[in-house]
């Protein structure tokens, strides 16, 4: 029996490190600073960390280069040459809700209030050691639900379904609040998880309910049947589904089994 459970704990954590390497993302990050040195330095920096990086220096760049649909993340200098970050943000926040983060020289609180009434996640002062902003940038990916990995060894792999997140690395599921716009974390069972897992391994894919039951062994290193599947799958539903009794993430195919389609 213990050599069933160790089989099963080896199982689980392959098939959870492979989902995260399938859905490890790169992050493209928008980023206008008009000193030179300081934003190649910023570039240098983000791209050790794994972002993609495109930068300017002016109003007029971050207009021209802007492409909606493309950045996860914007981070503008307050005081540009001919304009300032403010008119750059609300172009942005005109085409699309994207996280924004300003940096200012100027820490006075009307230029805060200013910049978070405008719809800026965050802002950060000049001067600024480079492992705060990499911290703020992590909090406000997560925080706007938006999927963030890194390339180097300690990359996290987000999967998101719908407003379903999943990070792989550390077996931790949230949702995101459709009021809120804030992740709520969803308590799940290791037999839970390792369902879901199951089901996100095979996107797109109808999984049978004898696939299933042959992935989940309970702790004892015992199949589970047929009806406490049913049950596991209901409560999944509870916990991930905006409407359970309509699922939207794990979908009924009569006379088959069950998908998670791919987005």
């Amino acid at each position: 029996m213990c050599k069933n459970v160790y089989d099963i704990g080896v199982r689980f954590w392959n098939a959870a490190k492979s989902l995260g390497e399938t859905w490890r993302i790169q992050m493209n990050i928008y980023l206008i600073e008009d000193d030179e040195a300081i934003g190649m330095g910023l570039k240098y920096s983000l791209e050790k960390e794994g972002y993609s990086v495109v930068l300017g220096k002016s109003k007029a760049d971050a207009f021209s280069f802007w492409k909606s649909g493309f950045f996860d993340l914007c981070i503008l200098d307050i005081n540009l040459p001919d304009g300032n970050g403010y008119d750059v943000c609300r172009f942005i926040k005109e085409k699309e809700d994207v996280p924004v983060i300003f940096l200012t020289a100027n820490d006075a609180e009307v230029n805060v209030v200013m910049g978070l009434e405008m719809g800026a996640d965050d802002y950060i002062c000049k001067p600024f050691r480079i492992n705060e902003l990499m911290a703020r940038i992590r909090t406000v990916l997560r925080r706007s639900g938006r999927s963030e990995s890194k390339a180097s060894g300690d990359t996290e792999g987000i999967l998101k379904i719908k407003n379903l997140r999943i990070y792989t690395n550390e077996a931790k599921v949230a949702v995101i609040n459709d009021k809120t716009g804030m992740e709520e974390p969803v308590e799940l069972t290791a037999l839970e998880y390792r369902l879901l897992l199951s089901f996100c391994n095979n996107r797109g894919t109808v999984m049978t309910r004898n696939q299933l039951l042959e992935n989940m062994w309970d702790v004892s290193g015992d199949f589970v049947n047929d009806n406490t599947l049913t049950v596991y799958i209901k409560r999944l539903r509870d916990k991930i589904e905006k409407n359970p009794s309509e699922p939207e993430i794990i979908k009924t195919v009569r006379g088959m089994g069950y998908i998670v389609e791919k987005t």
